[in-house]
């Protein structure tokens, strides 16, 4: 699966490549921060404003419209070329992973569901990874600019629990985002998604390869294709009855979640020691750093569709190892 950089046919598109988006993901980042800044002015303005009738002008006020406007095109254009290279760039990896699988294909085909794991394991592999990937790294790029601005924010601002403690703010980001995640590796673990999951699979590609088969096959029975698809049945209902209990978890911390900035801020609210721009910039630094730490808690469903595609890649590739090394016994 990882050939894709140590070919030296991909060397260009697997390293510059990834220098390059990393290198936008940073800037988008460091626009972010600007935005951050930008909200802090903005809604000062704004309470200005509502406090002092005509306090601001008109021009004043469409100039800090004028200002997002600005901020918001740059990080929509980058945006949208992060998002086109890294579309490329991860089907070139696909595609070093097919060029690897079709030169072995005529032992790889004999392998259960040798033509799901090329195919669609494969897509599903790259456009995974594509989500999570750029995610992964863009969380880590906002908690290395988020976290010290978060700490310069709090200061002399009294939080719940905290006090005036500089890193009261950042504390209890880590706290809630952290008990979060092991709550849902938690529970995915006591569920078992992992291996429901990568069952769910294996029983689908059965059944489809059986469906295949009987488009040129008259002699398939109508009971063999019943009894594959009452094993699917089976396991997506068992998936879905899990998944429940899972989202029960999920959901709950969510909705918690709206209110936690809002919570920890309380005795700074009450007592009235900031405005409504420095409140504005805390509750969105402290949901960027917040969001990023709970990376795995929003990414866990679909980090258990990328263990259970990996499982089987790696799966099928051990069999096609263990095949060659077969053949070159009885050659030897």
């Amino acid at each position: 699966m990882f050939k894709f950089f140590t070919q030296k046919q991909w060397f260009l598109w697997a390293y510059l490549g990834s220098a390059v988006i990393l290198t936008s993901l940073w800037l988008s980042v460091q626009i972010d921060v600007q935005i951050n800044e930008w909200f802090g002015g903005f809604y000062d303005m704004i309470q200005k404003a509502l406090g002092t009738p005509n306090a601001i002008t008109m021009d004043e006020y469409m100039d800090g419209l004028w200002s997002f406007a600005k901020l918001a095109a740059m990080y929509i254009v980058l945006a949208l070329a992060t998002s086109f290279l890294t579309s490329h760039f991860l089907f070139r990896w696909r595609a070093s992973m097919v060029e690897f699988y079709h030169g072995v294909y005529d032992k790889a085909r004999t392998i259960e569901g040798a033509s799901q794991r090329v195919q669609e394991d494969t897509i599903r592999f790259s456009r995974i990874m594509e989500g999570l990937g750029t995610s992964l790294i863009s969380s880590i790029m906002v908690l290395i600019e988020y976290f010290p601005l978060l700490m310069g924010l709090a200061i002399g601002i009294p939080i719940l629990w905290f006090g005036d403690w500089e890193y009261g703010l950042v504390t209890a980001a880590f706290i809630w985002a952290v008990g979060g995640t092991i709550l849902m590796i938690a529970l995915a673990w006591v569920l078992r998604l992992v291996g429901i999951e990568y069952d769910l699979q294996k029983r689908e590609a059965a059944y489809r390869k059986i469906l295949v088969i009987a488009e040129d096959d008259g002699t398939i029975r109508p009971k063999t294709l019943e009894e594959l698809f009452e094993g699917v049945r089976i396991i997506h209902y068992k998936s879905y009855l899990q998944y429940l209990y899972f989202n029960i978890g999920r959901l709950a911390y969510l909705q918690v979640n709206v209110l936690v900035a809002y919570i920890v801020l309380a005795p700074a609210i009450v007592a009235g020691v900031m405005t409504l721009g420095v409140m504005q910039q805390i509750i969105r630094a402290f949901g960027r750093v917040e969001g990023s730490l709970q990376y795995l808690f929003n990414s866990w469903p679909t980090i258990i569709e990328l263990a259970s595609v990996y499982k089987r890649l790696r799966e099928f590739e051990r069999q096609i190892e263990l095949m060659t090394e077969k053949e070159t016994e009885i050659e030897a």
